[in-house]
């Protein structure tokens, strides 16, 4: 009976693993530091955590990409607007030097306004 039950927990795992990396996977195409490294990149990551910079000139665009549950603290005052999917429509919104904010995971592109460059540190959960 033992057996059974570790083979049977054994089997579990692997197939968690499986439908996890291919979950994984199928995320990464939407990977904002793979999408556009010339204004993303990783600084730091752990089993826990990735914190990733971006630095998007004024009037610079971020295409549809994804981020994990994360906090994300602004380096610069710049206004952006986010388009959210599946839903579409802009919102405009200001962001302020020194500030941070929790964000859901989302799926969304992003147009930094002409005033000035975005500079940002998001911390990203990998729970």
């Amino acid at each position: 009976m033992k057996r059974r039950q570790l083979l049977a927990t054994a089997l579990k795992s692997i197939a968690i693993g499986i439908v996890s990396s291919r979950f994984s996977a199928a995320q990464d195409d939407l990977d904002p530091v793979k999408l556009m490294p010339d204004t993303h990149k990783v600084i730091f990551e752990n089993s826990f955590v990735r914190v990733v910079e971006g630095r998007v000139p004024a009037g610079g665009k971020e295409i549809k990409h994804r981020h994990p549950h994360n906090v994300t603290v602004f380096l610069a005052d710049f206004d952006a607007e986010i388009r959210p999917f599946p839903d579409g429509s802009w919102t405009p919104t200001h962001r302020t030097f020194g500030t941070a904010t929790w964000n859901e995971a989302s799926v969304h592109e992003v147009k930094i306004g002409a005033n000035a460059p975005s500079h940002t540190i998001r911390v990203e959960l990998k729970c």
